[in-house]
């Protein structure tokens, strides 16, 4: 799936999303604490935003990290 097509309807762009999601399941943080780091760096968004891409997001970005991997096993 093209990554134009996940983000069709969304005015944030593609990379703070990735970034958002990225870092609250990378590392352990509260939805609030992803949230204060984004503001940190001046992208003000809710923690609420943070769990919506978190759910709609989630599952994509894990497929794609596991489809990397096994390339990565395959081609090693």
């Amino acid at each position: 799936m093209s990554n134009a097509r996940i983000f069709r309807y969304f005015k944030t762009s593609p990379e703070i999303i990735r970034l958002a999601v990225m870092m609250y399941v990378r590392y352990p943080l509260s939805l609030r604490n992803v949230e204060d780091l984004l503001h940190e760096r001046g992208i003000d968004i809710t923690h609420e935003t943070v769990r919506f891409w978190w759910n709609r997001f989630g599952t994509i970005f894990a497929a794609e990290i596991r489809r990397s991997r096994v390339q990565a096993m395959r081609n090693f």
